[in-house]
């Protein structure tokens, strides 16, 4: 059975990863991007950047940032 290629990352997906790599001032500016640049709750949103953290195509389209946010979701795991 032949793999099937793999194909890059949505809007959503790509627009997930570009708002992780920018920074954000004050409580609740990164929320609030999140509902306007996005159209999702924040509870969504975080369900999503997690799943993405484990897609070799998120990893693949921006290694930096992927890297950098399993990093910090290994270090809170092992804090638990």
């Amino acid at each position: 059975m032949a793999m099937e290629p793999v194909e890059g990352l949505g809007p959503r997906e790509r627009g997930i990863l570009a708002l992780e790599g920018r920074g954000f001032s004050g409580p609740g500016a990164k929320e609030r991007a999140i509902r306007e640049r996005l159209g999702l709750a924040p509870v969504r949103y975080y369900q999503l950047l997690n799943a993405l953290l484990d897609d070799p195509r998120a990893l693949a389209h921006d290694p930096v940032t992927v890297n950098r946010l399993r990093r910090v979701r290994d270090a809170r795991r092992g804090e638990r």
